[in-house]
């Protein structure tokens, strides 16, 4: 298997590297490229890999500008530590979305993927497998969580929410009904494994459900407060580092 590494990270590439050496030692790296430049100009001029591993914040813009240029067919694991941009790589020949530090197991699991969808492919054509993924993807995002009450398991579904707290260094996340329950998992992580068009991060402590937000009341200076149900132990603002994003988010 030929793969592309598009990474401007020189650790992180040579850690993904390593990565896909342990998986299957006869994988053939063929390039690690660093901006949207050199990697435009790498694949007009090479033959197709068979996969490329690509992140999506490099040297000279987003990743994105790529499939601008050329077209680009290619099936594409995307590498990142940004989860606001999910949605626009899985229009784009996206098998999977790895946050980083990629985990090793996820990325193993990702290259199944590849290879099953390889396989039930009838075609060597890579626009016919592109097709299958489609047909066979599964949702990105998290639909329910487990979740612990004394000696209880229980799942939850993500409809079932309403937001998400951090509180002294725990999560948690608020039923609709009221109910606080304690999840493992961080607001960073959990950022990437919900729909971000249902969920998004207001702050450092509130991660949000589209359905929770009752009203928004303006302050001065474009301040704005969020009234959410059911209402929290505290009053929540929306961070100035989001009041851009969170407006184009209210406007989807």
């Amino acid at each position: 298997m030929n793969v592309l590494i598009i990474e401007d990270e020189d650790r992180t590439a040579r850690q993904l590297e390593r990565m896909l050496k342990k998986y299957d030692s006869s994988i053939h790296i063929l390039a690690q490229l660093p901006s949207v430049r050199e990697s435009v100009a790498w694949l007009s001029q090479h033959s197709v890999p068979d996969l490329i591993l690509m992140d999506i914040h490099l040297e000279d813009g987003l990743a994105f500008a790529i499939f601008e240029q050329i077209q680009l067919t290619t099936p594409i694991i995307f590498t990142t530590a940004y989860d606001e941009y999910m949605i626009k790589a899985f229009k784009v020949n996206s098998i999977d979305y790895l946050l980083k530090p990629v985990d090793y197991d996820e990325l193993v699991n990702a290259l199944e993927k590849f290879k099953t969808l390889r396989s039930v492919s009838s075609s060597p054509d890579l626009a016919n497998l592109l097709q299958v993924m489609q047909q066979f993807r599964e949702s990105p995002f998290k639909e329910r969580f487990m979740v612990s009450i004394g000696t209880k398991i229980r799942s939850v579904e993500t409809s079932e929410i309403a937001y998400f707290v951090s509180e002294e260094k725990a999560t948690f996340l608020t039923t609709k009904e009221g109910q606080l329950l304690p999840l493992e998992y961080s607001l960073d992580q959990l950022s990437g494994m919900l729909n971000p068009s249902q969920f998004f991060r207001i702050n450092r402590q509130f991660l949000v459900a589209r359905t929770a937000i009752q009203a928004i009341h303006v302050y001065s200076a474009g301040k704005l407060k969020v009234e959410l149900r059911p209402v929290p132990r505290e009053e929540v603002f929306v961070s100035q580092s989001r009041l851009s994003d969170f407006k184009d988010w209210l406007g989807r």
